[in-house]
């Protein structure tokens, strides 16, 4: 199924509350927070992906009640549990797990380094946490990783890195943050700490229209979601046997 229409309004319902809140926030207190702060502690920027991809579990043959956008907590390895944005749970086995992040602008550095710190964090979790049994009876499950970057000139300017003692990789030098965000889906998936990935971009002005790009097919929502339908697909499969 072609999901483009509701890809659209996923990105037009994100920017659409992260502006609302940015206005709103601090109304009834008369104190808002400092900088970016106040547009992102607001939450419920990303419902509609999160929306989008229950929708796409449902087509695939679960039902509603086995998709789980609140009560998310999971076990880890490293730390007792994690909360995240969607969980699927089929007879009381672990089918699939995502998480959905943003990253807007003005500052970028440190905040892509958190992102990614993050990312690899909650897989080497989750993976040893299955390794181990925690999950049982569960088969391997399938983990998802969603980013939707502001596309501005930030995120798009080359930037420096420092190689005081040895140098880095050749694709990071004068590599944007998105282009380092790219790389960064890529290797997720190519060293299979998540079974996909996706990298959506999209600025604020045209984003409230619910305009976006994808910069790598190998990493786009179509490829993305056929991923976690097939294995939805397949897991309904086993289930009828």
């Amino acid at each position: 199924m072609n999901y483009t229409d509701h890809i659209h309004k996923a990105v037009e319902h994100f920017w659409k509350t992260r502006l609302k809140q940015d206005k709103n926030q601090g109304s009834s207190t008369g104190k808002k927070d400092a900088g970016n702060r106040k547009a992102v502690t607001g939450g419920a920027q990303l419902d509609g992906f999160i929306h989008l991809l229950a929708q796409i579990l449902e087509d695939a043959g679960l039902t509603n009640h086995e998709i789980h956008t609140r009560k998310t907590v999971l076990p880890g390895y490293f730390r007792p549990t994690k909360n995240w944005d969607l969980v699927a749970v089929v007879d009381g086995k672990l089918l699939a797990t995502i998480e959905f992040k943003s990253h807007v602008g003005p500052s970028f550095g440190n905040n892509f380094n958190n992102r990614v710190e993050e990312a690899l964090g909650s897989a080497a979790d989750i993976w040893t946490a299955y390794r181990e049994g925690v999950f049982k009876p569960s088969q391997k499950p399938w983990l998802g990783w969603l980013m939707l970057l502001e596309d501005t000139s930030r995120s798009q300017s080359p930037v420096q890195v420092l190689e005081p003692h040895f140098k880095v990789f050749e694709e990071f030098k004068e590599a944007s943050y998105a282009k380092r965000y790219e790389l960064f889906c890529e290797r997720l998936v190519r060293e299979r700490l998540y079974d996909a990935t996706c990298l959506l971009l999209s600025d604020r002005n045209n984003g409230v229209n619910g305009e976006y790009s994808e910069p790598n097919k190998e990493v786009n929502f179509k490829a993305f979601a056929t991923s976690l339908s097939a294995h939805a697909i397949a897991f309904a499969k086993m289930r009828d046997k």
